[in-house]
């Protein structure tokens, strides 16, 4: 029985730009529910992890916006997407800024020995605190997963880290910081920047991607970052970078992924309404897990 399980996680507290927390809302809006039934036994829509409306507080030690709010917040939606998986569901979660795939990073993994990572992104998002030029969380979360950071992000759960550097692969990066370019070397992630993309085309890089990872791997969760996007397909996000994927492109990519039956837990993340053209993103993004999930043309 294929069963799905959706999780919105309005967070906005890993970055400075309110709206982000209407994410989950505006991608239910877009009709979620509706476009995915036809492809799932069942779905249960189990609400949105509780965040209220904290004040902003940066850690004074760490300079981290935001710290232990995170830390408190990403430990819930850890323990929710265990239960998914414990109760064989897919979990699918919704953003909230880029910071939430902390908490599903820490809940995925518990279940995988050898967990990959697919990172759909303009941004590596592997910053630290000592490399980060904001000390917004939402630019950390793959360091953090990768067991780099403050222990009060990379040791939720009660381990770390969550996966490996060689089990990584990130498409569509354009926007990359000093910090995270030599993090990219000295670990060895698989990285295709924009110039891969256009130069070698959406088939093969997902193709290169799925047999770098199908062997070496027990299970796959993509990460997708509507910001990976071009801004002309997916306006309403938070940090927008000009020369990003099409549409077409990313829809193509999610049909080859759901072919190769390779990924195992998911995340739509930043979808921003407030900066968003009559819900255009939101919708883009439930188009984006129809393919993801099976919907075909013919």
């Amino acid at each position: 029985m294929k069963k799905l399980s959706i999780i919105g996680m309005p967070m906005d507290l890993g970055q400075m730009r309110r709206g982000v927390d209407m994410g989950p809302s505006a991608i239910r809006y877009a009709g979620i529910n509706e476009r995915l039934k036809p492809l799932f036994d069942q779905i249960h829509d189990l609400g949105d992890i509780s965040i209220g409306r904290p004040e902003v507080v940066v850690d004074k030690e760490s300079n981290l916006r935001n710290l232990d709010l995170v830390a408190e917040k990403s430990t819930l939606l850890s323990e929710k997407v265990d239960e998914v998986i414990q109760a064989g569901s897919f979990p699918l979660v919704l953003g909230g800024d880029h910071s939430i795939a902390i908490g599903t990073l820490a809940g995925v993994s518990k279940h995988y020995n050898n967990l990959g990572v697919i990172w759909y992104d303009a941004h590596g998002d592997l910053n630290t605190a000592e490399t980060s030029p904001s000390g917004n969380i939402h630019g950390m979360p793959l360091a953090v997963s990768i067991g780099l950071g403050h222990s009060k992000l990379t040791d939720i759960g009660g381990f770390a880290p969550k996966i490996k550097p060689e089990n990584i692969v990130i498409i569509g990066a354009r926007s990359l910081d000093d910090g995270e370019k030599e993090l990219i070397k000295e670990k060895g992630i698989k990285v295709y920047t924009m110039h891969e993309v256009d130069r070698l085309g959406m088939t093969t890089v997902i193709e290169e991607t799925i047999t770098y990872l199908k062997d070496k791997t027990d299970g796959v969760h993509l990460s997708l970052d509507l910001d990976g996007l071009d801004p002309n397909d997916a306006p309403g996000v938070g940090t927008p970078v000009i020369g990003g994927i099409s549409y077409r492109e990313s829809h193509l990519a999610m049909e080859l992924l759901e072919e190769a039956k390779i990924i195992t837990s998911a995340e739509f993340v930043e979808v921003n309404p407030i900066l968003d053209e009559k819900n255009k993103t939101a919708t883009i993004a439930v188009g984006l897990m129809a393919s993801l999930f099976g919907e075909k043309l013919l």
